[in-house]
């Protein structure tokens, strides 16, 4: 709207002033032939009227004196050349007369000769001003040439000058209104247009295959808008359906997984336990004066193999069933002060430039974060000649920063991208749950955990909370 509106009064400006000087030619080129056409009458008025015979030498005679009264009731000066070009005379004054050309331009006598037309007219440039000039023949009362009229013409454009000029400002006016007038229909236009899209990319934006997406909803769009937003609205429908459907199926990949590992962890006590009540029941002698010693050896590798058992069921039990998150207000630094306590190990150490970091958590989960940590570093550093454990809490801005580091074995390139599967494990022993659920209790408070590691070198893993997190 704004282009067109500047396009239109460039346009209308420049055919403005082009129909103004068109008009003004043509005025000019009118009045001089009217001008042109009151002075030949007269002159042939005169020559009716003279004494003297009529020929080019008695112009000069004719003239000396009716040339005057001519120009003053015409009102415009004219000159009288012979046929050759020189100069008879002149109406103005004999002071103006030295600004006259004594002799015609061969040009014009040689177009006046040749052309078969008895009149020219020149335009000219003299002054500043432009003015034209036109040759015609003198005729005698028998339509002989005697001689050549010129006519000088300045033209007067100072009145259509400033007529334009006016006529130019008041259309800048108007059209300086009309482009403030565009430029606030285009705004209120554009911000109706796009409101309506706006509100669809926000909701676009927001769309999360994880939760309840919402429907767009518009008071009379436009027909473009109102199919737009009704294919949004569909797509949210075959989304909701699509995320259930796969959450659904999440859930039953995920319990069929849980049921392997289960069976697959629990399997791996049980053989050997029962190769050791087979060996038993095969071995065993009552008379055997060794009996209770057997016995209490038996024993022994039962108790260890139930224990194995049951501290797989712990852990399975701990990462599948997750207390609910009790919020609280706590000093982190405490806290984890608190969970390092259990160890006993000479080389953790604790570092922290705060002495009180306090956010809504809940106490156990953290606890739990940090103990699995640690036990990951420690199981990391039995081969290393000087073993170091450091765990380093921070704030930063408004998050808490926990870090745990340590120079043990490190986490091979081929296994980095399974760290937080929940039953990957690099361990003969292990069950694989514990980054697992240390990634769950994380992201369940919005926060995030990361790892950096170089094999041989070390291990550090980082985690930020939320000081402030809605359950």
């Amino acid at each position: 709207m704004i282009t067109l509106v500047v396009v239109a009064s460039v346009l209308i400006a420049g055919v403005t002033v082009y129909q103004y000087k068109e008009q003004s030619r043509d005025y000019h080129d009118v009045r001089l032939e009217r001008k042109e056409q009151q002075i030949s009458r007269s002159i042939t008025y005169t020559l009716r009227e003279t004494t003297y015979p009529i020929n080019t030498e008695n112009l000069g005679l004719i003239f000396s004196e009716e040339i005057y009264k001519i120009a003053n009731i015409q009102d415009v000066n004219f000159n009288i050349y012979d046929l050759e070009g020189s100069l008879i005379k002149s109406s103005r004054p004999s002071f103006d007369t030295d600004s006259i050309s004594a002799c015609l331009d061969a040009e014009v006598l040689n177009y006046l000769r040749e052309s078969g037309e008895s009149r020219l007219v020149e335009e000219k440039h003299a002054a500043g001003e432009d003015f034209q000039a036109s040759y015609t023949y003198l005729l005698d009362l028998k339509f002989k040439p005697i001689g050549i009229l010129n006519l000088p013409y300045f033209e007067d454009n100072s009145f259509n000058n400033m007529e334009l000029r006016e006529f130019l400002m008041r259309l800048g006016l108007v059209y300086l209104l009309m482009l403030i007038v565009a430029i606030i229909l285009a705004y209120f236009i554009t911000k109706y247009i796009t409101r309506s899209l706006q509100t669809i990319s926000d909701k676009i934006n927001r769309t999360n295959l994880t939760r309840q997406n919402e429907k767009i909803y518009i008071d009379s769009p436009g027909e473009e808008i109102g199919t737009l937003v009704d294919s949004y609205n569909r797509m949210i429908d075959e989304l909701e359906e699509s995320a259930v459907k796969l959450a659904r199926g999440e859930r039953e990949q995920a319990w069929r997984e849980m049921a392997k590992q289960v069976a697959h962890e629990i399997k791996n006590p049980l053989t050997p336990l029962r190769l050791t009540v087979q060996s038993f029941e095969r071995k065993f002698d009552p008379n055997d004066p060794d009996i209770d010693k057997k016995v209490h050896e038996f024993s022994n590798t039962l108790i260890q193999q139930i224990d194995t058992m049951s501290n797989i069921a712990t852990a399975f039990s701990s990462f599948a069933d997750m207390p609910a998150q009790q919020n609280e207000t706590l000093n982190v630094v405490n806290v984890v002060k608190l969970a390092l306590e259990i160890f006993t190990e000479d080389y953790i150490h604790f570092i922290t430039d705060e002495k009180e970091i306090i956010a809504k958590l809940d106490r156990t989960q953290l606890i739990r974060v940090v103990t699995n940590l640690v036990k990951n570093a420690i199981q990391a550093v039995p081969d290393v000649e000087a073993p170091r454990i450091l765990v380093t809490v921070a704030t930063v801005g408004d998050r808490v920063k926990i870090s745990v580091a340590d120079n043990g074995v490190g986490i091979s390139d081929d296994y980095k991208h399974r760290v937080f599967e929940p039953k990957f494990t690099t361990k003969s022993s292990g069950t694989g749950l514990g980054l697992g659920m240390v990634k769950n209790i994380v992201e369940n408070y919005g926060g995030t955990i990361n790892f950096t590691s170089k094999q041989g070198k070390g291990t550090v893993f980082t985690i930020e909370f939320p000081k402030e997190h809605s359950a």
